[in-house]
């Protein structure tokens, strides 16, 4: 079984150390790269205000965020949930700096970056010189980003595993085999079994005479002499 987690997160700023802190984390979890339909989703108290630049961005301001808990209240539930699973994360060095300065705060050990797969680098890996942003991809894969007027985790984080599967090759969930009516070969092949009346082989006496009569006029014929 293959599990993964696509990751996205908000924030109050570019970077941790300038003191900008996580304002909210949405998951969504990939098993064989179909999403089960479990998520987390928190919104984080930062602990300090939201600046403006930010606030556009996501629309979350420091008053709605101060009733919700600190990350030292949701951290262990976060980790718990992703586990030792790949992250899927669209341009991951950002989200995984933040959460690692999160984890790095209150003394839980931090994430190794390798357990990230950063779908930005995919995307220009296999676009090279497109538009690599989510939006773009969203519209290169026919993905409905129509209710993202502005950035949310767990939308984006949904957003994201689309895109991911497209990226990858593209997944059709449901496509299945019954298997009831199916077996191996040993080649390893699969074929499909359906039972046949025997045929009747032995020539009737009518076809052998045709076929005495077909041979008399042949000249010679090779299986004779």
């Amino acid at each position: 079984m293959l599990r993964e987690i696509v990751l996205d997160t908000e924030t109050t700023g570019f970077e941790p150390s300038d003191g900008h802190r996580l304002v909210e984390i949405g998951c969504v979890e990939l098993v064989n790269h179909i999403p089960t339909g479990r998520v987390f989703h928190t919104y984080i108290n930062p602990e300090r205000e939201v600046p403006g630049d930010a606030f556009s961005v996501h629309g979350l301001s420091y008053e709605f965020l101060k009733n919700h808990p600190p990350f030292k209240e949701v951290g262990a539930l976060f980790l718990e949930f992703i586990e030792e699973t790949p992250l899927v994360i669209h341009n991951a060095k950002f989200d995984m700096k933040f959460i690692n300065a999160e984890l790095k705060v209150f003394g839980w050990p931090e994430i190794p970056f390798n357990r990230a797969i950063d779908t930005l680098a995919l995307a220009r890996q296999k676009f090279p010189g497109s538009p690599a942003s989510l939006d773009a991809l969203c519209k290169r894969f026919g993905v409905d980003n129509t209710e993202r007027e502005k950035h949310g985790a767990l939308l984006d984080a949904e957003l994201l595993a689309q895109v991911y599967l497209e990226l990858i090759g593209g997944k059709q969930p449901g496509l299945t085999l019954d298997f009831s009516s199916i077996s191996a070969s040993p080649s390893g092949e699969t074929k499909q079994k359906s039972y046949r009346e025997p045929r009747p082989h032995e020539a009737t006496s009518e076809e052998i005479k045709l076929h005495e009569e077909l041979i008399a006029q042949l000249n010679t014929p090779l299986w004779s002499s």
